[in-house]
């Protein structure tokens, strides 16, 4: 009887790093840049002045999310890279004891004393580092930091995601510009919700409901904010 090979299985793991990175981006962009623009439409502000302010947070907005990026996942990087050095040394000055550490991970997961440290032995003459960064750090090259990545990933996506209620305010009426650009930026930010969880395979419609929420709460403060500083002034 012929055995047919199972086909080989897609796990969306590997794009937990930059789909972070980019929903982030995309949804910084648009609630940031939406409330930014209904807080100043809201202060009974004209359209220049708030399509002005709106292109200077998408503009300060980019370049801070991509510096911010950039700064948080290097010095995740950092971090892996002395973790590194540090157990090449241990294994250098060690073995044995790191032999013995190793083994007793796998006994901890299960498996007999006597097999495990068969395992340990085998797996130290392949790959010795690779296996305790892999298994007694948890560190893999799925979830190594990517500081550039990540940083133009975060700058590119919100430069798109503040790019939409921007264009709302070029095809909007002055005087509908505040609703305007709150319902369409609800939308964007339900079809971003509805993209990202489609990305990394997760339930569409509780993170669909998550960012919407969110977003509307963000842009309904600012509003609130923009009127009263209005009025007041």
């Amino acid at each position: 009887m012929t055995r047919t090979l199972s086909p080989a299985e897609t796990h969306l793991v590997a794009r937990t790093g930059w789909l972070r990175a980019a929903v982030l981006g995309a949804n910084d962009g648009i609630v940031s840049t939406a409330s930014l623009i209904v807080g100043v439409a809201a202060a009974a502000t004209g359209p220049t002045e708030v399509l002005v302010a709106g292109i200077a947070g998408l503009v300060a907005g980019a370049m801070s999310m991509a510096a911010g990026e950039y700064v948080s996942v290097s010095s995740q990087a950092d971090t892996e890279a002395a973790d590194l050095r540090r157990e090449t040394v241990e294994l250098a000055q060690q073995p044995e004891v790191e032999l013995a550490e190793l083994a007793a991970i796998y006994v901890a997961r299960g498996v007999d004393p006597a097999l495990a440290r068969e395992v340990a032995v085998q797996m130290s003459a392949k790959d010795a580092l690779g296996t305790h960064l892999r298994d007694e750090l948890g560190m893999s090259d799925l979830s190594a930091a990517r500081p550039v990545q990540a940083a133009l990933t975060s700058a590119a996506t919100f430069s798109v995601g503040a790019a939409l209620p921007l264009v709302m305010v070029v095809v909007s009426t002055p005087a509908l510009l505040p609703w305007t650009v709150s319902a369409a930026s609800l939308v964007f930010l339900a079809v971003l919700g509805a993209l990202g969880a489609w990305a990394g395979g997760a339930p569409v419609a509780r993170a669909t409901v998550r960012v919407t929420f969110w977003g509307a709460l963000a842009m309904a403060l600012t509003a609130g904010i923009g009127a009263l500083v209005g009025t007041a002034i």
